[in-house]
């Protein structure tokens, strides 16, 4: 996981709501002159990894200011599914690959948006298949052996089946199957954002959700009061996702100014 150009962008998840913050983030930071594709190293996880493959592959982030009408009925969101998980993380006796296989079995058992479903709303927000040439990293969690997993361009799979399966969240959707195998949301899968950046400097890490985060890299950007006002009580919210991506855009000439400044310090 070497990155050999530069600095490193860390994108953390954070559901349908986080995914309409980043993309808006990323669409400010544009217009502000800092182009978060210039990274030479982009680590996406679940609603980054799907922000991560949008800003990589050159996708029109204005596009997405607003999700299309839904072709079905809603989604039945089971939202007790993530109390049950974030009880898992909290069990002292379990280990972490052990919580990471109850995690998974706990996904299989639970109803929830068929993958085939969830993987076409994916291709349609990342607009490609095809590898971007920035280095793109995606996390995912093996489900039945609860091993972590990173893809990228050498992995030999779709870009938006990488997504479909970082952001597979249980309860949410299902389980995504990629060379026989299922995998799960890596925000379970413990990978650190040092860790995977691998030495590269400066670090951006950029969370929707920093109540489950600790923090860490060179900068951190996170949603300020108004925009997790805006967020709501629900990142799995998809009425929310025009107002949330608009505070993106809004927080992201601040942003904008730091990672600026971090990166003329680095140089």
């Amino acid at each position: 996981m070497t990155n050999d150009s530069g600095w490193a962008l860390a994108l953390g998840p954070g559901g349908p709501v986080g995914t309409a913050w980043l993309l808006g983030l990323a669409a400010g930071l544009r217009e502000a002159g800092v182009e978060p594709a210039d990274a030479g190293l982009v680590v996406g996880t679940s609603a980054g990894a799907i922000a991560g493959a949008a800003i990589t592959t050159g996708r029109d982030l204005a596009a997405l200011a607003e999700l299309p009408p839904p072709s079905g009925p809603p989604p039945a969101v089971d939202g007790s599914v993530m109390a049950r998980v974030f009880e898992l993380g909290r069990d002292p006796a379990l280990d972490p690959g052990e919580v990471r296989r109850r995690i998974g079995r706990l996904a299989l058992d639970t109803g929830a948006l068929p993958a085939q479903r969830h993987h076409a709303s994916m291709s349609y927000l990342v607009g490609t298949d095809t590898w971007p040439k920035t280095r793109l990293l995606i996390t995912g969690v093996d489900v039945e052996s609860g091993e972590p997993v990173v893809w990228d361009a050498s992995s030999g799979i779709p870009l938006s089946l990488a997504v479909a399966a970082s952001s597979a969240a249980p309860g949410f959707a299902e389980p995504v199957t990629i060379g026989g195998r299922r995998y799960l949301d890596g925000a379970f899968a413990g990978w650190s954002n040092e860790e995977l950046a691998n030495g590269a400097r400066p670090l951006v890490v950029i969370e929707p959700l920093p109540h489950m985060s600790h923090g860490g890299g060179d900068v951190w950007i996170v949603p300020d009061e108004r925009a997790l006002e805006a967020f709501g009580p629900n990142v799995g919210d998809r009425s929310r996702w025009a107002p949330v991506y608009r505070e993106g855009v809004r927080q992201a000439p601040e942003a904008a100014e730091r990672i600026a400044g971090a990166l003329a310090l680095h140089r």
